[in-house]
């Protein structure tokens, strides 16, 4: 932790919906990845940030409501719990993607689930579920997983996931801290919204080539570059199992373009590192002496 850390309060720490490394991970936690077409969860380990056996999907409810989602997640939660190497009840941290912003477990938008969604506390709807749960954009999971075991681990600086499929999904990790919340699939791009011109989706609607495709990915990247100065891009997304099919074409950025390591686990893995630390954030400040409080309060007032 650096001195910056120490300075604020605990108890923001813990409620900040940024991500950042802590000493006391268990070694185990569960991560759940709420897409369009399925829900996926697995058990993690999170010294390798790998998956402890094999992922287990239930498909997507119709409609994809918050209570009927919640349901299939307390079903797969079920399912990790009773495997042998499960983490015990008492000490358990259950990280949850949602496709939307979420900000202090609220959602604010919905992509490929129902729009009631909109302004769903999920920290209530989940809080029946065992353990301690915490929910998150699910391209910042993603993005927190690539950066911290995946293409971008110990890369200093910032390091940009950027998400190709039926949109552009972003997650920027600045020296391990996650940035939440970045949507840059929605700045305008050469007079559209980006995911509206660049996103796999959109070269599959006009059958685009791939190395034209590769050079319009190198303009939408050197427009973000401009914005944010990355030390890195990770290109993610089921299209990532193609880059060497457009990534030749991308040229133009200072930073390198690498595509993702973690493939389709890395939502599974980011939920369950981001559901660890904010439980062990959280045990933290609550640990915290009120006398030491109370002191640190007469110091900055000073």
């Amino acid at each position: 932790m650096t001195h910056s850390d120490q300075s604020q309060p605990l108890a923001a720490q813990a409620v900040a919906p940024a991500s950042f490394a802590v000493d006391d991970l268990p070694k185990r936690a569960i991560g759940i990845d709420v897409g369009g077409t399925g829900i996926k969860g697995g058990i993690v380990n999170l010294q390798k940030g790998k998956l402890t056996g094999e992922r287990f999907r239930i498909p997507t409810p119709r409609p994809a409501t918050p209570e009927a989602v919640a349901e299939v997640i307390s079903t797969i939660l079920e399912e990790l719990l009773g495997r042998e190497k499960a983490p015990s009840r008492d000490e358990l941290a259950v990280g949850v993607l949602v496709p939307g912003i979420v900000i202090d477990n609220v959602v604010l938008s919905a992509a490929n689930i129902d729009d009631s969604w909109i302004e769903c506390d999920a920290g209530e709807l989940l809080r029946p579920l065992p353990g301690d749960v915490s929910t998150l954009n699910d391209a910042d999971g993603a993005g927190l997983a690539e950066a911290r075991y995946g293409a971008g681990a110990g890369r200093a600086g910032s390091v940009l996931t950027v998400t190709l499929g039926t949109g552009i999904g972003s997650a920027l990790v600045h020296d391990g801290v996650l940035v939440p919340n970045s949507e840059l699939g929605h700045l305008e791009f050469e007079g559209e919204v980006a995911e509206q011109k660049a996103s796999a989706a959109a070269r599959e609607r006009v059958d685009m080539p791939w190395d034209e495709y590769g050079r319009l990915l190198d303009r939408y990247l050197t427009h973000v570059e401009r914005l944010f100065s990355p030390s890195q891009f990770i290109i993610g997304g089921g299209i990532s199992k193609r880059s060497e099919d457009f990534l030749p074409h991308v040229t133009s950025t200072r930073a390198p373009v690498v595509p993702a390591q973690l493939k389709n686990n890395a939502g599974i893995v980011g939920a369950a590192l981001f559901g660890a630390e904010q439980r062990a954030l959280a045990r933290r400040s609550a640990a915290v002496d009120p006398q030491q409080e109370a002191a640190e309060k007469i110091s900055a007032d000073a």
